[in-house]
């Protein structure tokens, strides 16, 4: 029988198998739902809700019944406090995109029901979009890289689109060949010029296995292994490092419009 959980600590990893030391597959936000059907040892196997991933999660980051979220975070990170007041004890560190379910209101402080208390200027309505999903992804700028991470304090190439895309009001898959899949559905092909000219703000830029977003006609902003963070260099230079250890550039995809965000999955 599959139960639905939800996330009340910061961030759940999910695993490749029940242990703390095992590989990190993904992650969980605050408030994200994991339909669990196997439980181990204080551990439970099963997917998120999310984006359809499968793993093992730690009993403890979870509890039921589903609240229904409210408000999502939209600054990079934000605390969790004990009390509505910024002296009290900070709980936990909640990222863009979490979910909360709000409750009372005190003072400049919301309660995040099951987890504490929220200042109300880092939450957004659940359904308020960004305007530039590129915009997003640049507050992101030095965070450290981590493999199957997706918050401010770790994340990788595919983690990072899919926060930036969710946070201006669109969904796209977890991994970054899923999410060539979906931009090569979705998105407008882009032909690679030998000099890498004729892109634009926004292209989702692709090789086997990595992704990142043009900030301009000329820079490429990534979450990467080589800088271990987010960085924004020349798509030129990356595309040389990139191809000369790994692969060359494989696509380059644009969105049709600012409105196409609204329905995509």
């Amino acid at each position: 029988m599959v139960e639905e959980l939800q996330v009340i600590a910061g961030v759940a990893a999910i695993r490749s198998e029940p242990a703390d030391d095992a590989p990190m597959l993904t992650q969980l936000l605050c408030g994200e739902v994991f339909g669990a059907d196997t439980e181990r040892e204080g551990w439970v196997k099963g997917v998120s809700r999310h984006d359809g991933y499968a793993g093992w999660v730690d009993a403890s980051a979870l509890s039921g019944p589903m609240l229904i979220p409210t408000h999502r975070v939209s600054a990079v990170r934000t605390y969790v406090f004990s009390e509505p007041d910024l002296k009290s004890a900070p709980r936990s560190l909640i990222s863009l995109n979490a979910k909360i379910s709000a409750g009372r209101r005190e003072g400049r402080f919301i309660e995040a029901q099951r987890l504490g208390w929220v200042f109300s200027g880092h939450l957004s309505a659940l359904d308020a979009a960004e305007p530039d999903f590129v915009a997003v992804a640049e507050r992101f700028v030095n965070s450290p890289y981590l493999w199957g991470g997706k918050e401010s304090l770790g994340l990788d190439c595919s983690g990072l689109i899919q926060v930036a895309i969710e946070a201006s009001g669109g969904r796209c898959p977890r991994d970054s060949g899923d999410q060539e899949a979906w931009a090569q559905e979705r998105w407008s092909h882009v032909p690679i010029q030998p000099d890498l000219s004729g892109l634009q703000r926004g292209d989702l830029v692709f090789w086997p296995g990595h992704v990142g977003v043009m900030t301009d006609t000329v820079n490429l902003l990534h979450a990467n292994a080589h800088h271990m963070m987010t960085v924004i260099e020349p798509l030129s230079v990356a595309a040389r490092r990139i191809e000369h250890h790994h692969a060359p550039l494989r696509a380059i995809y644009r969105a049709p419009s600012e409105t196409s965000w609204n329905g995509l999955v």
